[in-house]
Parts: C-alpha cells; sequence; structure tokens
C-alpha cells in the first residue's frame, strides 16, 4: 500500500512539473511573439510592420497552443484548481482570449484590408499588449491566492474584479517589461544583419534590459513583503540553497548580454530563455506544495488516483509531440526576413 501512494505521489508531481513546463513553454516561445507585437506599436514602416507579421506566421499558433496544453492538463489533473481559478480569474481570461483571437484575426486580415492595412496593424500591436498584461495580472493575482466557499465542492465566491490589486497591476507591467526584451532579441534574430529595424531593436533591447533588471528586483523585494510561503523558503535556514538559482540567472543574464553586444543573435535568446527557465522553476519550488498559495495544495487538488493514471495513458505523449513540433516549425522557417518580406503584401 505504502509502494502504491509513492507511485501515486509521483504521478502528482509529474503531472503538476508537466503543467509548469507547459507555462513556461508558452511563456518563452509566445512572449517573444507577443513582445515583438509590441515592438510593432513603435515601428512606423508599415512594410517592417508586415515583416514582423511574417516572421512569426508560420510559428505563432504552435507557440499558443502551449497554453491549450496546459489548460488541458489543469483540467485533466487539477480540475479543482481549474474551476476555481478560471472563476476568480474569469474577466482578464477573457480579456486574454479576446486578445489573443484579436492578434489571429488582424494577421489574417491584414491579407485583404487594403487602405485599412494601419488599423490591424494596430490592432496586432494592441492585442499583443493587453494579452501580456491581463496574462502577467492573473499571475500575480493566483500568487496572493483567493478564497473558496464552504460547500463539498470549493467554489471561488468572490467579485469579478477581486483580482485586481497594486501587485497583480505590477505584474502585468512586468510581463510587458519581459516580453519586450524578449520581442526585441526575436527582431534581432529573424531580420536579415542589413535591416534598419535591427538598430531599432538594440536600443530597444537596451532599454527594455535595464528596466527589466529594475522589474525583477521589485518583484523579488515585494514578494518577500507580502508573501509568508516566499520568505519562509527564501530566508530560512536554507536560505543558501536559494542563491544557487539566483546566481545561475545572473549568468545566464550576463551571457545573454554579451551575446547581445556580440550580434549572437540565437545565443542571446537561448541564454534568455535559461535565465526564465531558471526563475520559473524556482518559484514552483518556492511555492511548492501549493499549487494556489493558502488555497490548494498539489494534492488537495488532484484528480483521484485512477483519473490521474488514465489521464496519464491517454496525453502523457502529447508534450514530446508539441516539442517535436515545436522544433520542426522553427527549422523550417529559420531563414531571416527582410521588410520586403511583408505579411500580405
Amino acid at each position: 500500500m505504502n509502494d502504491l501512494s509513492q507511485v501515486q505521489d509521483l504521478v502528482i508531481y509529474a503531472w503538476w512539473f508537466a503543467l509548469g513546463f507547459s507555462l513556461l513553454m508558452y511563456i518563452v516561445l509566445d512572449g517573444a511573439d507577443l513582445g515583438a507585437g509590441v515592438f510593432s506599436l513603435f515601428v512606423r514602416d508599415y512594410r517592417e510592420r508586415g515583416a514582423i507579421m511574417a516572421a512569426m506566421a508560420g510559428t505563432w499558433d504552435a507557440n499558443e497552443t502551449w497554453l491549450v496544453v496546459a489548460g488541458g492538463i489543469m483540467f485533466g489533473t487539477f480540475p479543482m484548481v481549474y474551476g476555481s481559478a478560471l472563476h476568480y480569474l474569469m474577466l482578464p481570461l477573457l480579456i486574454v482570449l479576446l486578445s489573443i483571437m484579436m492578434r489571429a484575426v488582424a494577421l489574417e486580415f491584414r491579407h485583404v484590408s487594403g487602405q485599412t492595412q494601419w488599423l490591424w496593424d494596430g490592432l496586432f500591436g494592441v492585442g499583443s499588449l493587453t494579452t501580456l498584461f491581463f496574462a502577467g495580472m492573473a499571475m500575480g493575482a493566483v500568487l496572493k491566492g483567493y478564497p473558496l466557499d464552504g460547500g463539498q465542492v470549493p467554489t471561488y465566491p468572490g467579485g469579478l474584479l477581486r483580482f485586481i490589486s497594486p501587485f497583480s497591476v505590477w505584474t502585468g507591467v512586468g510581463a510587458v517589461i519581459a516580453a519586450s526584451l524578449a520581442g526585441g532579441l526575436f527582431i534581432r534574430a529573424r531580420f536579415q544583419r542589413t535591416e534598419v529595424i535591427r538598430v531599432h531593436a538594440a536600443a530597444w533591447i537596451n532599454h527594455a534590459f535595464h528596466l527589466a533588471l529594475v522589474a525583477v528586483f521589485v518583484t523579488v523585494v515585494w514578494s518577500l513583503s507580502i508573501f509568508d510561503w516566499a520568505a519562509d523558503k527564501w530566508l530560512g535556514p536554507y536560505f543558501w540553497v536559494w542563491l544557487i538559482p539566483g546566481a545561475a540567472t545572473v549568468f545566464a543574464t550576463f551571457r545573454m548580454r554579451r551575446a547581445t553586444r556580440r550580434g549572437h543573435d540565437l545565443a542571446a535568446i537561448l541564454w534568455l530563455n535559461a535565465a526564465i527557465a531558471i526563475m520559473w522553476l524556482a518559484m514552483m519550488f518556492t511555492l511548492f506544495p501549493w499549487i494556489v498559495p493558502h488555497t490548494w495544495t498539489v494534492y488537495a487538488a488532484a484528480s483521484p488516483s485512477t483519473s490521474l493514471f488514465t489521464f496519464m495513458l491517454t496525453m502523457g505523449s502529447f508534450l514530446p509531440v508539441m516539442l517535436a513540433y515545436n522544433w520542426y516549425q522553427y527549422w523550417v522557417f529559420r531563414a531571416r526576413v527582410n521588410k520586403l518580406t511583408g505579411y500580405g503584401e
């Protein structure tokens, strides 16, 4: 019986990690697309705006699929969190969904827009901005937790606007800043080296980099001051353990900055993604065993064992398929573009 319990715990941990991994893949992959969309709001040349869309036209849909994968994993393995969190975050997630749809429609309507091309370019950029901001707000709101009623199936009893707080607004701003940095690196990596937009992207990256450093510092200090689950681990008896991911993040950030200055565009993206991955994993292990702080633990929120094992048999192979699909798309569409490669021209 104890062996079975240990296996059940391992399955819960595996799906908890798979959920975090899926969200990380969405943040890393689609974050660059969204950041490039924000960058496009400040691009005057309509051909360059079209080229930005063309640079992501072959991969953006697969990037966003990771968000669907994360939702499917949560629905199948942590249904209590799925039901209550989506009720709590109904408004910001609705705005995120509509914004993603706006981006997709803008991408396709640009083909036939004619004289209204500027409108779809603007909607594409605005959709990218609102997706980032409200997704960031949702993340901050989850970290603060939410109340549950005392029913047999616990549900969120609060109001529609409870997710709004100074911290969640800040995490929304931080998401825009972080994605803007990733978007600038994406532009540098996707455009031919002779393109003028790369010069503008370099200046954008420089500003976004310094803002990102400030954002990370403020978020860490703020988290220490308001979250007991963070302070207990980061300042507890094993505080030295948390210095390791901190040092690794600093190292990856330094390498990203050096690669950017040397024009090693792909290396810069990979080092930034490494820094994001380290911080994300550190946050997951800081939260553990909570999946939503002071609301749901991974044990209380998990589906029954039979459901977990069945879900693993039916969906366990989907993650490697998604990884292979992403790799294939990026390989096929790896060529750099120029401003004459306008989307819908």
